[in-house]
């Protein structure tokens, strides 16, 4: 008997995804609960499991779209493969060497499906690196290749990767050459453009700037960062202190987290911080809960948990839905000002950038202060200008005295 393997239902919003990768070949023999394929929806990568034991019939090719209850693959019973790694087993346990025995058992289940074989998360990175899973040796179960065998030969083999990246301008760089390339976009990337568009379309955004004196944070660091770290475990990054600061100042200004539903207006008590991560796959907004109640220590912490979660795409969907207010960092890819684009359905967004030694005029004299501009793009049909300009400035003032930040005024 065979059954069908079919797509899950993976979040309330999502009606479709795309078979991006099988883990398994068709005709392999699988075991209950293995890793067959990984599905892709516009928000997160999902592992398909095998529902029984057999041998697996694919239905659906990689790149495929499929909605959800789609028929992905089936399991048929038999196999001669499954058999075979019990019989031996039975037939030498008696014998007096028990060791010997079952060094043969783990050879042939290794090469049934085991041995050789990457791991979603390991076989992105072999793949992203050019590098033959065929010859790095697995240390997972069954001599499965891991995650950390995987980065361990992204390392060990500098060698073999430098050519094949020398071969290939060697063909495309041709003088005068017009070459063009296509490329199906994900269902992340898509789901991206949509949104972007909707919330031009459909909100009246508005930009208003400033610019931070980030002398006292630095030196607040500098003088605590060792402290800090030996304490917590964790660094004290900038990323702690404007979500503190942005969560003060929304206390203060509750429309900039407020967001319009219908004909009426929510306003939110709590402050869910999103926070903009480029993945691999393209720009995610994982969110910090209730970070107006956590301490400069657990924001950071759980800003690289996110971070190290959306680099590996295991960003789950909770993870990534909801959300009051957006911070992005633009600086850390050289950005010195810009205008974010507001994170539907909120109704605005801090945009960071990065931190440039200028002049300025302070007390009547001319100093060199490390300046940063920040932008914030709002919704001016629920925010006003003196309320995005007033939280713009609250922001500066707690950024600038971080000393408010832990006393609360």
């Amino acid at each position: 008997m065979s059954i069908e393997i079919k797509v899950p239902p993976v979040g309330e919003s999502i009606t479709e995804v795309v078979l991006s990768r099988w883990v398994k070949n068709d005709g392999d023999v699988v075991e209950m609960d293995e890793v067959i394929a990984e599905l892709e929806s516009d928000k997160a990568t999902f592992e398909l499991t095998a529902e029984q034991a057999g041998t697996l019939k694919t239905v659906a090719a990689e790149g495929d779209t499929l909605a959800i209850g789609a028929v992905v693959c089936k399991i048929e019973d038999g196999g001669a493969a499954p058999k075979a790694k019990e019989e031996p087993a039975k037939e030498e346990k008696p014998a007096a060497a028990a060791d010997k025995a079952a060094a043969p058992v783990a050879e042939k289940s290794g090469e049934n499906y085991a041995t050789g074989t990457p791991s979603p998360a390991a076989g992105k990175i072999l793949a992203e690196k050019g590098v033959d899973p065929a010859s790095v040796k697995g240390t997972g179960v069954d001599g499965r290749i891991t995650k950390e065998d995987a980065v361990a030969a992204e390392k060990s083999q500098p060698k073999a990767a430098a050519p094949a990246a020398k071969a290939t301008p060697a063909v495309t760089a041709v003088a005068g050459s017009r070459n063009e390339r296509r490329e199906k976009m994900s269902p992340l990337r898509k789901t991206v453009a949509k949104r972007l568009v909707t919330v031009k379309n459909e909100t009246a955004m508005l930009t208003t700037f400033n610019e931070v004196n980030m002398k006292p944070i630095m030196d607040l660091r500098g003088k605590y960062k060792d402290q800090f770290k030996e304490k917590f475990g964790v660094g004290l990054g900038f990323m702690s202190f404007f979500t503190k600061a942005v969560c003060e100042a929304l206390k203060d200004f509750p429309a900039v987290n407020a967001k319009i539903d219908g004909e009426e207006i929510v306003y939110n008590d709590f402050a869910d911080i999103s926070i903009a991560v480029s993945a691999p796959k393209g720009l995610v907004v994982p969110i910090i809960r209730n970070a107006e109640s956590m301490s400069l220590a657990q924001i950071e912490k759980t800003v690289i948990e996110l971070a190290t979660k959306a680099r590996d795409s295991k960003l789950t969907i909770e993870e990534m839905t909801g959300g009051t207010f957006t911070i992005t960092n633009g600086g850390v890819f050289g950005s010195m000002m810009s205008t974010p684009i507001i994170n539907a359905p909120q109704s605005a967004i801090l945009g960071m950038h990065n931190i440039i030694e200028r002049p300025i005029a302070e007390k009547g004299e001319v100093v060199i202060r490390p300046m940063m501009y920040v932008a914030l793009s709002y919704d001016h049909r629920i925010i006003d200008g003196r309320e995005s300009v007033g939280f713009l400035v609250r922001v500066k003032q707690l950024l600038e005295d971080p000393a408010r930040l832990l006393l609360g005024v």
